[in-house]
């Protein structure tokens, strides 16, 4: 059926995106967490924090796309 390629679009759109998006927000923040650790060590576990927080962007794609495909 043609709807279940759209569908396979959708899912991949929903991944795809996701990631790119994430991927630019977490350029930003890796660069400025790095500078940060450089000048003071103890913002390991803030820049960390900082760093994986758009990943969770990604995961949110991810279940959109289970849910398109399987539902």
């Amino acid at each position: 059926m043609p709807v279940d390629g759209m569908v396979a679009i959708g899912a991949g759109l929903a991944v795809g995106l996701a990631g790119i998006g994430a991927g630019l927000g977490e350029q930003g923040i890796g660069a400025a967490a790095v500078g940060a650790m450089a000048e003071d060590p103890d913002f390991f576990g803030r820049g960390l924090l900082m760093t994986v927080i758009p990943e969770t962007i990604v995961i949110f794609g991810l279940v959109i796309s289970f849910l398109l495909m399987f539902i």
